[in-house]
């Protein structure tokens, strides 16, 4: 079972990635960053290993050579 402090609420989460509470909102409902929601407050909890993880890839996708059209 993982521990509470394995996790951030939403502004912590935004501040972390460097975007708006609302662009995160967004990202988690479109199935880009998992999200959680606490039962007990229905509070959207981001845990830190997959925001980690999303800025991973991010980083990732920005070395790549992009594709002429």
């Amino acid at each position: 079972m993982e521990k509470l402090d394995q996790y951030v609420k939403i502004a912590e989460a935004a501040r972390f990635l460097g975007v708006s509470q609302n662009t995160l909102r967004a990202w988690a409902t479109e199935g880009k960053i998992p999200v959680r929601v606490n039962p007990a407050n229905n509070y959207r909890l981001f845990r830190r290993e997959d925001l980690e993880q999303f800025l991973r890839e991010v980083e990732q996708s920005l070395r790549q050579p992009k594709k002429p059209r």
